[in-house]
């Protein structure tokens, strides 16, 4: 026997002679197998698609006749079925709502037998370490379910894979491979987790989105939306080194973090101010290291209390401000990143572009940085540096690039500009990519002047594009010279 055959069937057989002492509960008639067909998009030409391809995960039926998976088993999908475990009748999905913030989703079948004999699985609490767990899911290998035993080992914040969101999170010893993402973690016949990433490196280390998240998550989408897990806007450092608390004022007995900067949009702006102290969040201390108690114990991110709340919601912070202290509310209006310079990946989101006399613009994601093989080596330096370390500011909302140049004679001499950051349109300064078809679709003058952030510049005559812009489409066979966001121009 090839060692490849030989490793499946050991991880199949692992599964099967597990101990059935969790699957004699009744559990595993909530699991179902998720089978998706997806299609993304094609940020290098984002007037079209990249293809289908196929992925399969797991997930768990829960109150309401829903189905429970993670966000980035249904992303971007163009069809899905499921299936209970067990059976061999597949049944037509629907994702009714996708929050790909917390990697969570609920899924709809409208056939009823689905929920034939079976009791949803009831949300339980936040595990604690040690608690013994098991993870139920459909790890490729195999199609039948596979059910394995762990140790909650940890509960602290990470960072989600799908989105890059700080959020909290519980590790087990229990391996999470490709398949058995948004499978149910049971405790005593309750979910305390959906299992959705594992360590890149070391042996059995997986992670479970807990249950405080999935039920912020649930309790959000009361009202048939999603609006997110509220988000300051605020940068800030730790405050563990000395000489920095005695420079602000502080006493030896006093903690907390320094806030440099507010930006653009923050709930925050004209409450905080830069080099402030906050020294408390809702009446709990915060550390030198930016962490809070908030189990007897055990400490987490600050944040965290801002997180636990919905959208509109109101946080209290003490806060430090030139040796005087300060009670302040913020109300929390804005999403998770919503102040990011460069997005993380988006999915589900058709890409905004524009082109103009060939040239075209799109607006720098990290969907776009992708389209590099293994991109964090191979992408443009300078881009690569916008997403890692780029801030927003009031005149620099967002990164546009010129993309690549489709060759005609009107763009002669240009054909090789590509990856380009665009600074000023015809003399006015491009914070947005709004910014950029405003200063074409306005100016009036005989040429088309574009000025990249290196000072190259890029003149097209404003009539011939006028007249060969429909051309240059035509013969790249595109539809449209814009997204459909950018319609309205």
């Amino acid at each position: 026997m090839k060692l490849f055959p030989r490793l499946i069937l050991i991880v199949t057989l692992g599964c099967i002679i597990t101990p059935p002492v969790w699957a004699e509960r009744g559990v595993k008639k909530a699991v179902v197998k998720i089978y998706t067909v997806y299609n993304r998009y094609d940020y290098d030409e984002p007037w079209q698609m990249l293809g289908q391809r196929r992925r399969s995960g797991s997930g768990c039926i829960i109150s309401g006749g829903r189905i429970l998976t993670s966000a980035h088993v249904v992303g971007d999908q163009t069809f899905i079925q499921v299936k209970r475990a067990g059976e061999a009748k597949k049944y037509i999905a629907e994702v009714e709502i996708v929050a790909h913030e917390c990697d969570l989703a609920i899924l709809r079948v409208n056939d009823d037998s689905l929920f034939s004999g079976v009791a949803p699985i009831e949300i339980g609490d936040l595990a604690e370490v040690r608690d013994n767990v098991a993870v139920y899911g459909f790890p490729k290998g195999g199609d039948e379910l596979c059910i394995t035993e762990g140790v909650v080992s940890r509960v602290e914040h990470r960072e989600y894979t799908h989105s890059r969101a700080y959020l909290l999170t519980c590790q087990i010893d229990a391996s999470i491979n490709p398949g058995s993402s948004g499978g149910p973690v049971v405790k005593d016949d309750k979910l305390v987790g959906v299992a959705f990433q594992s360590a890149e490196s070391g042996e059995n280390i997986g992670y479970m989105v807990p249950a405080p998240v999935i039920k912020h998550f649930l309790t959000d989408i009361g009202d048939g939306k999603y609006e997110g897990t509220p988000g300051l806007g605020i940068s800030w450092q730790r405050m563990e080194n000395p000489d920095l608390r005695l420079r602000f004022g502080m006493t030896e007995k006093q903690t907390g973090v320094l806030v440099n900067r507010i930006y653009p949009g923050s709930p925050a702006k004209g409450i905080l101010k830069s080099d402030d102290i906050i020294l408390s969040i809702d009446g709990r201390n915060v550390e030198n290291d930016g962490t809070i108690e908030f189990r007897k114990g055990e400490r987490t991110f600050f944040g965290y209390l801002a997180q636990s709340k919905y959208i509109n919601d109101t946080v209290r912070f003490e806060i430090l401000r030139e040796d005087k202290f300060m009670d302040i509310e913020i109300k929390l209006s804005m999403p998770l990143h919503f102040w990011r310079l460069v997005p993380h990946e988006r999915y589900d989101v058709v890409p905004t572009y524009y082109i103009l006399g060939g040239l075209v613009f799109e607006p720098l994601t990290l969907n776009f940085l992708k389209t590099w093989r293994k991109w964090y080596l191979n992408a443009p330096l300078n881009l690569i540096n916008y997403y890692i370390h780029g801030e927003p500011r009031d005149d620099q909302r967002e990164i546009v690039v010129l993309v690549k140049v489709l060759a005609d004679e009107i763009n002669l001499g240009y054909h090789n500009y590509k990856n380009r950051v665009i600074s000023y349109v015809n003399g006015k300064q491009v914070t947005t990519i709004e910014d950029l078809v405003r200063a074409f679709e306005e100016h009036e003058g005989k040429y088309h002047i574009i000025v990249d952030n290196w000072g190259h510049k890029i003149v097209l005559d404003k009539n011939r594009v006028d007249k060969d812009g429909p051309s240059i489409l035509k013969k790249y066979k595109i539809n449209a010279d814009r997204s459909k966001d950018l319609e309205h121009w």
